[in-house]
């Protein structure tokens, strides 16, 4: 797969498109691993040419699109088809029903079941992660993988609904690529170690194409940005949010 230009962010002083000209948009930012689930959808369905990629400055972003575009003033959001909708996980599985390219749903019944479980754990598995983070001990962040190790063995194969790539790996792997790199680097700890099926999906998912140009390239600067919104996880949690409404 050639790699993809990328346009620059658009700031508080970039022009707005024209809206609803029958143009597909995904509006994004790059760092954002909510907006990456909808980005590798799209990608590994071949739409490049179909779905345009605006990505926005999250400490800058115009005015209008909030305004005119999405209210909620998230990403991700898809405009399509004169609507604009929103939230990561409802967006990969419209990007799939919606758009040509290959499936990432089997038709499989007990598949989807096992999907949707899978969707309905992720936010406890990020909380879990994060008390990790604010804390000095990998309890949490162990067992949250352990899980994830638990669940790659319910069907035969290396991903995580079996042997093809699936709308469960998008959901996790934005969060698992960032999470191995954080815990790597200031926990000292492997996420792999004693879990080789977590240590062979990680391995494959890494060999997808329409996985590979959206990844993390400047590590160190992840670790940082992690280390700098602490603060903003113990406000999270004074607010009783969840770390889903926060774009990281």
């Amino acid at each position: 797969m050639a790699t993809e230009y990328l346009p620059p962010p658009l700031d508080a002083t970039a022009e707005e498109p024209t809206l609803f000209d029958g143009t597909t948009r995904l509006y994004m930012t790059y760092t954002c691993p909510f907006a990456q689930r909808v980005w590798i959808a799209r990608n590994y369905k071949g739409l490049q040419d179909k779905i345009k990629l605006v990505p926005l400055n999250l400490q800058n972003r115009p005015a209008w699109y909030k305004e005119k575009v999405y209210s909620v003033n998230k990403v991700p959001a898809l405009e399509h088809d004169g609507k604009v909708i929103g939230e990561s996980l409802d967006l990969i599985k419209y990007v799939d029903t919606n758009f040509e390219g290959p499936s990432l749903l089997p038709n499989d019944p007990d598949k989807k079941e096992l999907f949707e479980e899978l969707s309905s754990h992720i936010d406890k598995f990020v909380e879990m992660v994060f008390t990790t983070f604010k804390g000095d001990s990998t309890t949490e962040a162990g067992a949250a993988f352990d899980h994830l190790e638990h669940a790659l063995t319910k069907h035969d194969g290396t991903f995580l609904l079996g042997d093809e790539f699936s709308l469960a790996d998008i959901a996790f792997i934005p969060f698992v690529e960032r999470f191995e790199i954080y815990l790597s680097e200031v926990f000292n700890y492997d996420i792999a170690a004693g879990r080789p099926k977590v240590a062979a999906w990680i391995e494959a998912v890494n060999e997808i194409d329409g996985y590979k140009q959206t990844k993390k390239t400047k590590p160190k600067e992840l670790v940082e940005f992690y280390k700098k919104i602490i603060s903003v996880l113990f406000c999270l949690e004074v607010m009783k949010l969840s770390p889903s409404d926060y774009s990281i």
